[in-house]
């Protein structure tokens, strides 16, 4: 079940609350009005708080795009969880014309996670044809990275940015859980 940004943005009230599933650094860049950041690998950990919260507000859940936040409310959904997703995410937000809200500063600077995957991606081509050079086998790296690259195209899922999630750069400052379950809890 998804609702549309312009709903959402209409609907805002006490009795809403965004989940931003989002890493911290993408959250950061920019998040939807009174949005809390609960990174999806984090959802799992606060189960109980959620359970709770829906008992008290309406959930809704937003990505960058929408695919994130989907699978976020299916795994809410099997543990009956209700929660709703956010068509097209904080891309679809701002396509609308609605603002963003700046987020805190983080001690270091992260990049979005799309751009981490163009530049891993990128690398690991450039290298790959680089060592090709001396070594044709090497060109078979590339050529993964390629096979990778069509098949997250076609099946709107994305291995690299789960791998690049997994970074300790990438993954949430125990504060940001303590944020968010602060949060659950009002």
């Amino acid at each position: 079940m998804t609702i549309s940004p312009a709903d959402l943005h209409a609907r805002e009230t006490p009795k809403t609350l965004v989940l931003d599933v989002r890493t911290p650094g993408e959250f950061a860049a920019g998040h939807l009005p009174g949005a809390v950041n609960l990174p999806l690998d984090s959802v799992s950990a606060l189960l109980p708080e959620l359970q709770d919260a829906a008992g008290r507000r309406e959930l809704f859940v937003v990505c960058a795009t929408g695919r994130r936040s989907a699978d976020a409310c299916n795994r809410l959904a099997t543990v009956g969880i209700p929660a709703t997703g956010v068509e097209g995410g904080v891309s679809g937000w701002t396509a609308a014309g609605l603002l963003l809200e700046p987020g805190p500063a983080p001690s270091r600077a992260v990049w979005a996670m799309d751009r981490q995957v163009r530049f891993a991606a990128g690398s690991l081509v450039l290298t790959g044809l680089l060592l090709g050079r001396r070594a044709p086998r090497a060109r078979l790296l590339s050529a993964g990275v390629a096979t990778g690259l069509v098949y997250s195209g076609v099946s709107n899922t994305c291995g690299m940015a789960a791998l690049l999630a997994k970074l300790p750069f990438n993954r949430p400052a125990p504060t940001v859980l303590d944020t968010a379950r602060a949060a659950l809890r009002d």
